[in-house]
């Protein structure tokens, strides 16, 4: 009788990460070129949650450099249907870094102030400075998404009736890709994520929201009426995707039904890319070192 193969699955997150993103200006089918749980059904939760926790070091250390240098900063966007993961994503990826130099905003229902402006107004007030890591929970990417299922939500932004024609999604998409275009020629990096979620799975997550006392919160009945439109919003965000995943800025669209899975990939990614922009802390001048030296004697020779 041959024996099973006891060799383990290797865990290669950068070629994983080639696989996620979304090619320049090409039009995509998610259902055919994105899975929405990645093949590693051999690789354990445990494992997972290991290479987690070596990932969030090693980005603790990148961002160090990068509040420390204070030249660049990065903008993380964050887009799923509900029930996705994207709170515990922020949660689990972002739990060793210095609140100091890291900003998690969440865009709910736009206040009469804000609608009393263009709609990139308020995410512009809300961008990282520099040396920081900015976290967009929901993002402007909402208004070439939510508001193209929901049309009456456009009805609602105060904009002149000949701005209300079938070219205002172009506008919208040219609009955003001059945005982050401007970010980046400016030391902002934008990293925008799409957490693939199955609908199979979003009905178990909001299931054990209903089931569950403690989760009951989170749980709208609106969000199951959305679920009617999910075709509606599959078409929304291919059609993102081929509009606004630039070089400058691509998409990557992130499995999310294995939540440990999903949180170590936008992990890598972040860490990776921090890590490519070459921060490095300050050098510090001869004067300054004698200054040190100074100080050190000072304190050595304090008495009790």
């Amino acid at each position: 009788m041959a024996r099973k193969s006891s060799k383990k699955t290797v865990l290669d997150l950068d070629r994983l990460v080639s696989e996620f993103i979304v090619p320049p200006e090409q039009r995509i089918s998610l259902a055919k070129q994105y899975k929405t749980c990645a093949d590693l059904s051999t690789v354990s939760k445990d494992e997972l949650i290991a290479r987690l926790d070596q990932g969030v070091v090693q980005l603790a250390e990148e961002q160090n450099k990068l509040y420390a240098e204070n030249k660049q900063s990065v903008l993380i966007i964050l887009q799923a249907m509900d029930a996705a993961g994207k709170d515990s994503t922020i949660k689990h990826v972002m739990s060793g870094l210095n609140p100091q130099s890291c900003q998690v905003r969440s865009f709910k229902v736009p206040s009469a102030e804000e609608m009393d402006h263009d709609y990139l107004w308020r995410y512009n007030k809300a961008l990282p400075e520099r040396g920081c890591i900015g976290i967009f929970n929901r993002s402007y990417y909402e208004e070439v998404l939510v508001v193209r299922v929901h049309p009456e939500i456009l009805d609602r932004q105060q904009l002149p009736g000949h701005l209300l024609d079938k070219k205002i999604w172009k506008r919208r998409f040219d609009e955003i890709n001059n945005l982050e275009k401007y970010l980046t020629d400016n030391g902002t990096v934008v990293l925008k994520f799409f957490l693939y979620l199955s609908k199979e799975e979003q009905k178990k997550r909001f299931l054990a929201r209903i089931d569950r006392p403690d989760k009951n919160w989170k749980f709208s009945a609106d969000d199951a009426r959305d679920r009617q439109k999910w075709k509606d919003y599959i078409e929304a965000y291919e059609d993102c995707f081929a509009n606004t995943s630039t070089k400058w800025a691509p998409w990557y669209v992130i499995p999310a039904d294995r939540k440990p899975l999903t949180r170590l990939i936008v992990a890598h990614i972040i860490q990776r890319t921090l890590k490519s922009l070459k921060c490095k802390y300050p050098t510090v001048t001869k004067a300054q070192q004698e200054e040190l030296v100074q100080a050190r004697k000072i304190l050595l020779e304090e008495k009790d």
